[in-house]
């Protein structure tokens, strides 16, 4: 029987870069949410050894990929190592997010692998072992692995439960330009902020826009250094009617802004319909997933 699963974005609400460790990685304190844009990974069962079919709007985007590269591949094999299992079947990946844009595409994905292959091959593998893999995928891995909102710190591996969120809706951005996390990190001038503090819960999208506001994507300022498309969709996001709060995710270049329904969001990607600009654009309206 075939199996699948959704690979939610992950979205970084607030990106404090709050120090740097010894070994060169940095420290960091977001809050992270997930929205209803998802890529889906399948499994087929078959007797043939594991391989792996791209398709969906981005799909091609991955296809000159090194299979021993591929985040999916990579996920599958460190799952299965040391277990007695045999690494068969066929996964189809419908990659619909946009590759190298801040929202945990990837990550969401490897996760996604993780998740489907122990239930495909019945591994029940506990979930500290699971964290465990994640970890060693990326930094992005280990809260994709849940797919709930949660306060990351650390390099991504220490995670903590959200601030109860409100009902809200988002509109997603991609200006289509990839962008370097390294190069966003080397671009940085800033001195280290603060972890950030939150209320136990919102009463609602307005209050949590207001209290967001005051906090940062510290890595926003130098990814638009390199990427200057990045401004031009943070200003249109935020010249949408009803927009409470226009911010980049991640290192870039995938640029949210929130509202107060779902139904308000998509009528402000209906609005950009006249923006010659969006044609270009990967474009989503929709709600939190949670």
């Amino acid at each position: 029987m075939s199996l699948s699963e959704t690979a939610h974005a992950k979205i970084n609400l607030t990106l404090h870069v709050t120090g740097r460790r010894a070994d060169g990685y940095h420290i960091l304190d977001s809050l992270v949410v997930f929205p209803d844009a998802a890529d889906t990974l399948s499994y087929v069962p078959s007797g043939s050894p594991l391989s792996l079919e791209l398709t969906g709007r981005f799909g091609q985007t991955l296809a000159g990929e090194a299979s021993d590269d591929n985040l999916v591949m990579r996920a599958a094999r460190l799952l299965a190592d040391g277990r007695d299992v045999e690494q068969t079947g066929r996964l189809i990946l419908e990659k619909n997010l946009p590759v190298a844009s801040g929202i945990g595409g990837g990550s969401a994905d490897a996760a996604a692998t993780l998740r489907l292959l122990d239930r495909a091959w019945e591994l029940n593998t506990p979930t500290e072992r699971l964290h465990s893999i994640a970890t060693r995928l990326g930094a992005d891995v280990p809260v994709c692995l849940a797919q709930k909102p949660a306060l990351m710190g650390g390099i991504g591996e220490q995670l903590a439960p959200a601030p109860i969120l409100p009902q809200c809706g988002m509109i997603l951005i991609n200006c289509g330009e990839p962008v370097s996390t390294p190069a966003v990190f080397r671009a940085r001038t800033s001195t280290f902020s603060s972890a950030a503090t939150f209320p136990a819960a919102w009463p609602d999208a307005r209050a949590m826009a207001t209290d967001l506001s005051h906090l940062t994507n510290d890595l926003e300022a130098p990814a638009c250094e390199i990427c200057p498309a990045i401004r031009t969709v943070l200003t249109t996001i935020a010249a949408l009617p009803g927009c409470l709060l226009s911010r980049m995710s991640g290192s870039g270049a995938t640029c949210f802004g929130l509202f107060v329904s779902a139904e308000a969001a998509r009528a402000a990607k209906d609005r950009l319909g006249s923006n010659p600009a969006a044609e270009s654009w990967w474009i989503h309206a929709g709600s939190l997933s949670f």
